[in-house]
Formats: C-alpha cells, structure tokens, sequence
C-alpha cells in the first residue's frame, strides 16, 4: 500500500504532503506495525528499503515514509537556513499525523536509524501510549559525542584526504566536488563498506544532491562537520524517560561509536545492545541477515 497524507504545517500556505509505503497489511489481526524513521536529516528513506525482509520473514507489517522536505513528500526548497521551521516539533507532528491516518496511533513499534533514531528517542520520552518496543539504529544520544567520535575516525583517513577536508572548510567552499569526494571517502568506510554500494543507498545520495534543504540547514556540509542547528542536541538528560523495552545497535566501524550510544544503555532499565562485527552504519545491509534476526525475533519475543 503507497499513498500521500496531507499535512498542514503553520508558515505554508498550501497543505503539504507525507508519502508513505506500508509493506504487509494493517489489519486487526495482523502483528504489530513497524514504523521507520530514516536518517539525515534529509536522507530520503530509499536506504531503508531492505527493511522489506522483516515482512517477508516475520510477516511484520513495515511502515517506511519521507520526512518533510525528503524524497516523494512535500520539497519546501524555500525553507533552506530557516532553523526555526525545521525542528524536531514538525517531524514529531508529521510522525502522529501519519500514525492517525493509517489508524495505528495506539498499537505501534518505532524504527530509527541516525537522525530518525535520535526523533524516536525523543518521541519516546513523551511516553506515547501505543509505542510497544523502541529499536535505536546507529543513534547518537548527543551530537557532541557524535562529532567527536566522527573526528577520531576522520583523523584515521589518508592524510592528502584530512588536507582537502581542513582545505576547503576553512575557505567555506564545502560544495565544492573536491570536498565531497573526499566526503565519500569517509563514508565508504564509516557509512557503508559494501563495494558496490547497493543502488537503493546510492540513490539517496543523489537525492542529496537535487535537495539538500534539510540535511544543510540541520546539519551543514558534513557528518563530521555540523555547524547546523542540530550542532548542540542532546537527549543525555531524558534518557530515563524511556520506558519502553528498547534494542540498541551500532556497528563496528560505525560512525556512531560505542562512546556514541553507550548513555542509552546505562540510562534506560529495559535495553539490550549488539554491536555488529563486520559493519559501519548500515548493518541493515552490510549484515542484512543478522540485523533482520535480531530485530524480528526483538520485535516478536522482546528482550
């Protein structure tokens, strides 16, 4: 099932729209839906489409969608640097009209991976009652830890690559093609490691690069570079909150190192962790089997 929600959001003139694809069906007698969070922000939910198995193996209905300014929703190009519409309040709010609309707002598990991770946290310490189970993918619990653990990773690179990174964000010029081939450096090592790089995560890249609005004004030029409005996130003092039983997962080259997500397993009292050997951070991929084990069986059987 694929279709579009409206959405109204305050400061447009025009209804927006949510894109949405379920995989399964949403039935009174069906298991408990998934909704996924992508990443990003900004990175459309292409790279999440392996998320699929979990339908076809554990007949679990998957929900992925496009976060506002992604992918097939509403594109709101004019909206670019405007640090005060693009919040964590918007997407929290295009997330409930979503789960209104499909008519699973009181039954529902969350996915979320990077970003969407770091949004379903979030949504999570509010205590929203349908929310049964909570899986953190590749999720920093505060950019501080993020960029530093980035910055360690980054200092492993050839050092004509660190050269053309310093280069080019000293001189403001991180647009330009030289910085962003020296960014997918970093990313073939830290993002994701297959070679080739599967066609549903090199899409999402070029959707990057027809519209970067969200990633831009939230991030800026880089994972390891963030001078957006997400530079100071945190949920480290919240955590506790987070009642629900939650698996944690980060891989072994990830960017989101154990320094990264390790508050969440020391704040929360119903977690599990698994750290994936021969992954970065997209064991959805580079793993694809064991990821969908652990959080089909997760999502069937709980911790």
């Amino acid at each position: 099932m694929e279709g579009f929600i409206e959405f109204k959001v305050n400061g447009v003139d025009t209804p927006c729209k949510t894109w949405y694809k379920v995989f399964g069906h949403l039935k009174p007698k069906s298991r408990r839906p998934l909704v996924v969070l992508h990443g990003g922000p900004g990175i459309p939910h292409n790279y999440l489409l392996s998320l699929a198995d979990l339908t076809d193996t554990y007949d679990i209905p998957v929900v992925l969608y496009d976060q506002l300014g992604n992918g097939k929703s509403t594109h709101l190009r004019d909206k670019m640097g405007n640090t005060s519409f693009w919040t964590e309040k918007l997407f929290i709010a295009q997330l409930e009209g979503l789960l209104d609309h499909l008519g699973i707002r009181h039954n529902f598990d969350l996915l979320g991976h990077s970003w969407g991770g770091m949004l379903g946290a979030r949504y999570a310490t509010s205590h929203p009652p349908g929310l049964k189970n909570l899986v953190l993918s590749s999720a920093p619990a505060s950019m501080e830890l993020w960029m530093e653990a980035a910055n360690k990773l980054r200092a492993q690179l050839p050092q004509d690559v660190q050269d053309t990174l310093d280069k080019h964000e000293a001189a403001g010029t991180t647009d330009s093609k030289e910085y962003q081939g020296a960014v997918m450096i970093f990313y073939s090592r830290h993002l994701c490691r297959l070679d080739p790089t599967p066609q549903d995560v090199q899409d999402v890249f070029q959707l990057l690069d027809e519209d970067g609005t969200v990633y831009k004004t939230m991030i800026g030029p880089s994972e390891f570079h963030v001078t957006g409005s997400l530079k100071d996130w945190s949920i480290m003092d919240n955590i506790h909150h987070i009642s629900v039983p939650t698996l944690l997962l980060n891989g072994r080259y990830d960017e989101a190192q154990d320094s990264v997500v390790v508050p969440y397993f020391h704040g929360m009292q119903k977690v599990r962790w698994y750290t994936f050997a021969e992954s970065s951070d997209m064991p959805m991929w580079e793993e694809r089997e064991t990821y969908m084990q652990l959080v089909g069986d997760f999502l069937l059987h709980g911790l």
